[in-house]
């Protein structure tokens, strides 16, 4: 992407997500907002948008963070966000495995604790360990956890796939994960237990 649409897809990414007041925009209950509302609102902020930079954006952003309506009158974040609204998301089978990428730091918490949504309406799940990384090293030193989705769909845990690479789950107890390295290599015994309780399941 250019830098000014980078900078573009950062302010949708903000207002569309988290904070549409912070322009006077108005989303519904589902997340969408009027294409010329938004345009409007961000004039008054100083940002030139139009429908062709939006349409731009949407189509170069290879991780499908908006969408436009059919007709091309309203524009949605299709996940991420942390206000209150509605995806209308369809519960889905998630592959065997699923990955989490995160700061090193982060993973004795999450290890006690679980991963869980912070401040999100959902926790982000990767399909590949390679995704995984690419999110991980955005935060600090990169980790990944492995996830065992087919056992947790199976204990009745919903998971949502609002565009492809990107899955969510509203939260992930510490007995389906296992902490892996950025290379994605399990720790060997927890890795060990890892596969035995994914052949049992």
């Amino acid at each position: 992407m250019k830098k000014e649409s980078i900078r573009i897809s950062k302010f949708l990414s903000y207002v569309l997500r988290h904070n549409p007041r912070a322009i006077a925009l108005h989303l519904d209950k589902e997340g969408w907002a009027s294409v010329d509302e938004l345009i409007s609102c961000a004039a008054r902020d100083r940002w030139n948008l139009n429908l062709e930079k939006l349409k731009e954006i949407i189509v170069r952003n290879d991780k499908g963070r908006f969408s436009l309506s059919p007709d091309g009158q309203r524009i949605r974040a299709n996940y991420g966000h942390s206000i209150n609204i509605e995806l209308g998301l369809e519960p889905v089978m998630p592959p065997p495995v699923l990955y989490h990428g995160t700061a090193e730091r982060t993973i004795p918490s999450i290890l006690k604790k679980g991963l869980r949504p912070s401040g999100r309406r959902y926790v982000h799940l990767s399909p590949d360990i390679e995704t995984a990384v690419r999110v991980s090293k955005r935060h600090g030193k990169p980790a990944v956890l492995g996830i065992n989705s087919k056992r947790m769909d199976e204990d009745g845990y919903k998971f949502y796939c609002p565009v492809d690479k990107i899955w969510l789950a509203d939260c992930v107890p510490v007995g389906y994960l296992v902490q892996m390295n950025a290379g994605g290599k399990g720790k060997s015994l927890e890795m060990q237990k890892w596969k035995q309780n994914m052949k049992s399941s």
